[in-house]
């Protein structure tokens, strides 16, 4: 790669670089060089050293009246707007090279992965959690835009204004609140058009500009492109083939937070009643079915209340009957798979993914029924998803556990104050909560 995309010429010190380059900024900002003055301009690059595809990114972000003093604040991004994106992303296909490549190196070398669209909103990150906590102080975090025209010259940003890999060291940062951050970013091509379809960038300290992290995102991108055409190919080819029935999709019950449950089912969603959602739930816990007695146990509480539970079944099975789903007897049972989105998410949690579960939660299951087949699965998510977050001790998780599902638990708020980074703002807010919770 010519040097210009590189950020450290060979043998140069990342710290004495780093000196002339906040000089440089601060003379650009102050206006000590004129846009109108190409000559001057060229000395201007000329004496602070300063490669020239950083001097044409400073004056992009100049003319498009970016504040130099301002960090991003608001995401570009609603959090519904930010999961339909990742589902539907053609990077999203390919995810799992990125993380074997990157996300694992990086959480071990004090570094931030991130992946974006080709508009520069940025749609996963992982590696470092210390570091992930800091960068977000800055705005460095899903569903923000950090393309040029949004907070002016950053890896990922001109990467995709500039369609290459590129560094960027320190104070060549447009934003100063970037100063003490260092990238290297390189666009994500279409295999089959060429677009540009996203960007994939490495962040941290002068160690992610540094020479040997170029060759490493590069490999990264050359290998996320094959799987890309390797996907297209695949594609082509399962489209050549004999159109076979598509399998139905199980239905699901979504209890997380709800009152009262929807079911989401081939025609679409709709909600269900209280008693209807714990019978369904009990009847998906037991796919060989339920006896009447065994059933009204887990539903009221009591297995004399048969006839009331009869009664309640005939009403159900009309319901179900008009969305496609039979409901079978002696025993009750269900014609098929019933998924529930409280035991998805205890499956995640088992797996180790707790940023996905936490991301999952809207809150306990079914919160206003005493149905014991209720009661039971509401402790065992909200204690497994509490012991969970507690237990990866990640900054990030269980800070947004704390604000909005932990308000009152002192231990969780206490965790969170011995991980946090020593200079991280949110522990403030952290010591307050826990002399609120002392008092």
């Amino acid at each position: 790669m010519a040097s210009e995309w590189r950020a450290l010429r060979s043998g140069e010190s990342a710290r004495e670089r780093r000196r002339r380059l906040a000089q440089a900024h601060e003379a650009f900002i102050a206006g000590a060089v004129s846009a109108d003055d190409p000559a001057s301009l060229e000395r201007f690059a000329a004496r602070a050293e300063l490669r020239p595809v950083v001097v044409e990114s400073w004056l992009r972000s100049q003319q498009g009246t970016i504040d130099p003093f301002r960090a991003p604040e608001g995401p570009a991004l609603t959090g519904e707007e930010l999961a339909e994106l990742r589902r539907v992303h053609p990077i999203a296909r390919v995810l799992p090279v990125v993380q074997r490549l990157l996300f694992e190196e990086a959480g071990d070398s004090g570094l931030i992965v991130a992946v974006g669209d080709a508009a520069g909103r940025l749609l996963w990150l992982d590696g470092d959690p210390g570091l992930r906590s800091r960068a977000e102080d800055m705005g460095f975090r899903a569903g923000m835009d950090w393309s040029e025209a949004a907070v002016g010259t950053s890896a990922p940003g001109s990467a995709l204004a500039l369609d290459h890999a590129i560094q960027v060291l320190g104070a060549e940062h447009y934003n100063r609140a970037v100063h003490q951050w260092s990238c290297t970013a390189a666009p994500v091509h279409d295999p089959a058009s060429g677009a540009i379809i996203g960007v994939i960038d490495v962040t941290g300290g002068d160690v992610a500009a540094s020479p040997h992290i170029l060759p490493l995102v590069e490999a990264t991108l050359a290998a996320v492109e094959a799987e890309l055409k390797l996907e297209s190919l695949r594609s082509l080819i399962e489209s050549e083939r004999p159109r076979r029935r598509a399998a139905p999709i199980a239905p699901r019950l979504v209890l997380l937070g709800r009152d009262p449950a929807l079911l989401e089912h081939a025609d679409g969603s709709m909600p269900v009643s209280g008693r209807h959602a714990e019978i369904l739930l009990a009847l998906a816990g037991a796919p060989q079915g339920l006896g009447a007695a065994a059933l009204a146990e887990q539903v009221y509480g009591d297995a004399a209340s048969e006839q009331t539970l009869r009664a309640e079944m005939v009403r159900l099975r009309r319901w179900l009957g008009q969305r496609g789903i039979g409901l079978l007897s002696r025993p009750y049972r269900l014609d098929r798979a019933l998924r529930i989105d409280a035991v998805e998410t205890l499956e995640a949690l088992g797996r180790g993914a707790h940023r996905l579960a936490l991301a999952a939660y809207e809150g306990p299951v079914l919160p206003a029924s005493d149905a014991p087949v209720a009661e039971r699965l509401r402790a065992e998510v909200d204690g497994t998803l509490r012991e969970s977050v507690l237990q990866s001790a990640a900054a990030d998780p269980l800070f947004e556990y704390a604000q909005n599902w932990a308000a009152d638990d002192a231990e969780v708020w206490e965790t969170l104050l011995q991980v946090l980074p020593p200079l991280s703002p949110k522990r403030a807010r952290v010591v307050a909560r826990l002399e609120t919770l002392q008092r």
